[in-house]
């Protein structure tokens, strides 16, 4: 099935972007929304200017504010005409080691990552269910995999969190209309992983952002991408020693 109208969330850099030009060149119409409009609007004058024929639906969105989720998921839905795939991207990679003082930087991370997520998959179901199918992807992660040490426990927390509903929503739709993805990338380059300390097993992201869309076409329950390394590697990860998966943060 050809799901020709795509809204994603967190679009404005990315992964977000990235998966907004993959999309766009396979012709796909596009309903973009973040919070920084300025890069919204560029993004949209290049793929306008690149690809005429795709419609391209653009709105300031911070996830955070939950009021205004479905407000703005509806009014980009009544300008495509409608949604096929809603991919719940938007997040953010900030964080502290646990007891280190730095509550809010945590509380933030969960609080994006995985609170506004719940709205948006909340908000997204609504309208599939109205319309009677759609596909919802939700973007986890690897570390989602087991906790992590170091800065980025709260973020390992928030997106086993995110596969966690998504593994409870496959359950819950198993039988259709709507398909449930739950998409884990492992390091792309991105502005989130820039300071990653994981640069080893980073893919570069053109690569990892042509698997991802690769892998949301193919709709399945679950998929990490790329594969290589990371398919491997996650498997690796669930059985070391907690100690040993700081290397990964």
């Amino acid at each position: 099935m050809t799901r020709q109208k795509i809204l994603i969330t967190g679009a404005s850099s990315g992964l977000g972007a990235g998966m907004a030009r993959s999309f766009a060149a396979k012709g796909r119409d596009l309903a973009l929304c973040a919070r920084r409009t300025d890069r919204l609007d560029e993004l949209k004058a290049e793929l306008s200017q690149q690809y005429p024929a795709v419609s391209i639906a653009v709105a300031a969105l911070d996830v955070n504010d939950h009021e205004q989720v479905p407000k703005v998921f509806a009014e980009l839905s009544d300008e495509l005409g409608g949604l096929d795939r809603i991919i719940v991207n938007a997040g953010i990679g900030k964080g502290a080691k646990l007891g280190s003082g730095k509550l809010w930087a945590n509380k933030a991370t969960l609080e994006t990552n995985l609170v506004a997520a719940l709205v948006q998959i909340e908000t997204a179901l609504e309208m599939f269910t109205k319309n009677g199918s759609g596909h919802l992807v939700l973007i986890s992660s690897v570390l989602a995999a087991k906790g992590v040490p170091g800065v980025k426990a709260a973020y390992a927390a928030s997106k086993a969190g995110m596969r966690s509903l998504g593994e409870s929503l496959r359950a819950e739709y198993a039988k259709g209309p709507i398909k449930i993805s739950v998409m884990e990338p492992g390091y792309i380059e991105s502005e989130m992983t820039a300071k990653s300390a994981s640069t080893i097993f980073m893919v570069d992201n053109e690569t990892g952002v042509n698997a991802l869309v690769d892998a949301i076409e193919r709709e399945p329950g679950r998929a990490v991408v790329p594969w290589w390394p990371w398919g491997p590697l996650v498997q690796l990860m669930r059985v070391l020693p907690p100690p040993l998966t700081k290397r990964f943060a």
